[in-house]
């Protein structure tokens, strides 16, 4: 395949891919017979994206779902509209399943409240944290597991998903739909992934590379293709958290089988926790910190000593910032969701979307992470380009940016616009083809 006058690098060149890699590149080069040549007419040809934590599954299930919460839904009464909104548009539907609530909609809501205030039929609603799920008497009656009286059942997906008799979801939709971003890649972090989700995983979200986080039990030997096994994830809350003797000896197990450990950590106790049971294991070159939501110049500084990366949501701060400036607390607004300060400490850093609690499209969270809201600035955005690059990192090397150079594995996106046009507004940046292994797997004409 060659590929004419892409701008590569800031500059107007031709590139050629054999065997699935690039081979050559240089400012003019002849087709050869039969060559497939794609005529890119100066617009940018980038290093294909790399979801850097995402849950499929959830995802998947998401599309088909009902949107709960801000910004979509944001008043009591926008609740009542969408769920009933939902059944009039579809009303042979078995169920409705809700996403993304949160508490400034119309405070607890709870089995009493859906079934006063929802059409009649099974309803369950995720909160956007993902750790709770409220259901009406309908469906608390469908699921055959035991549901509190006030339907809020917390830290039970699994559980929900077994009982609920439903199988795998198909993610052909979603793996379209990231093809489109420009996405060749991604990488899925649920906790509690078994041999059968990595199988599940790693078949259906062909042409995608895939690299799948779970347990200590999970085996290499399930990786084949596309696919990579992952870090260990480690999935602790606040009010759960071990102590830090229990968390090293777990990290220390993870790094006994040569993987590194991923630690959700979305509060400041929980980020130190982390960081304080890596400071006694040994920190290895793969852990990960997932999220560093709330990070406070000390944990900064620990985090820089460790060198441990960091994949960060910077999609958040646009889509949750209503609710940050109200909820939290003002002196802990320049810790919320940092770019810039791990940029300048040399942290690893790398983004995700932590979909499908926060929106997938890359080109929206890059525009986030340049242009964040007045009030949540405190200097963490960053230009363009360092914005593109956190979708850029090697999924096993979070150390290293991945570029159109000659030896690079052929993942590419075309964009319909050149780098300079894109860099005004990356929210408003298209797609006009992906490859994959120089294969095309994505064209928007």
């Amino acid at each position: 395949m060659l590929i004419q006058q892409a701008e590569a690098n800031g500059v107007i060149t031709d590139v050629r891919i054999k065997e699935g890699k690039i081979c050559e590149i240089a400012p003019t080069l002849t087709a050869r017979d039969g060559e497939t040549v794609i005529k890119a007419q100066g617009n940018a040809l980038l290093a294909g994206l790399h979801d850097h934590h995402i849950h499929l599954n959830a995802t998947a299930a998401a599309l088909n779902s009902v949107k709960c919460g801000p910004p979509v839904v944001s008043t009591e009464n926008a609740l009542r509209k969408a769920l009933h909104t939902a059944f009039a548009a579809a009303p042979d539907r078995t169920e409705i399943r809700g996403i993304g609530y949160y508490e400034s909609v119309a405070g607890d809501i709870d089995c009493h409240w859906l079934d006063k205030n929802g059409p009649d039929l099974p309803i369950r609603i995720q909160h956007r944290t993902g750790r709770l799920w409220i259901f009406n008497s309908k469906a608390k009656q469908q699921l055959n597991y035991p549901v509190p009286d006030d339907g809020r059942l917390f830290d039970a997906d699994s559980e929900i998903r077994q009982k609920s008799g439903q199988g795998q979801p198909d993610l052909t939709a979603l793996v379209q739909k990231l093809l489109s971003f420009g996405i060749t890649g991604v990488t899925e972090v649920t906790p509690n992934n078994t041999a059968d989700d990595f199988i599940h995983l790693r078949d259906a979200t062909v042409p995608l590379r895939v690299r799948i986080m779970g347990q200590h039990s999970l085996s290499p030997d399930l990786a084949t293709g596309h696919s990579s096994l992952g870090q260990v994830k480690l999935h602790y809350h606040e009010h759960d958290l071990p102590d830090v003797d229990t968390l090293s000896a777990l990290i220390k197990k993870a790094h006994d089988s040569g993987r590194g450990i991923a630690s959700h950590c979305v509060t400041h106790a929980e980020l130190m926790m982390t960081l304080l049971a890596l400071d006694q294991a040994g920190a290895h070159k793969d852990d990960r910190i997932e999220h560093a939501a709330l990070t406070s110049p000390a944990a900064l500084e620990l985090i820089q000593k460790l060198d441990v990366a960091v994949v960060t949501q910077p999609n958040f701060i646009g889509e949750r910032a209503e609710a940050y400036e109200r909820d939290v607390a003002a002196e802990d607004h320049p810790c919320l969701w940092r770019v810039g300060s791990f940029q300048a400490a040399g942290v690893p850093l790398a983004s995700g979307s932590d979909a499908p609690f926060g929106d997938f499209d890359p080109w929206a969270a890059m525009a986030h992470a340049c242009t964040r809201p007045e009030a949540l600035d405190f200097g963490e955005s960053v230009p363009p380009e360092q914005a593109l690059a956190l979708y850029q990192k090697q999924a096993e090397d979070l150390r290293r940016t991945r570029k159109v150079q000659i030896g690079e594995p052929a993942d590419l996106c075309l964009l319909t616009s050149d780098w300079q046009q894109a860099r005004r507004d990356l929210g408003a940046v298209t797609v006009a083809a992906t490859f994959i292994d120089g294969e095309c797997v994505y064209s928007r004409s």
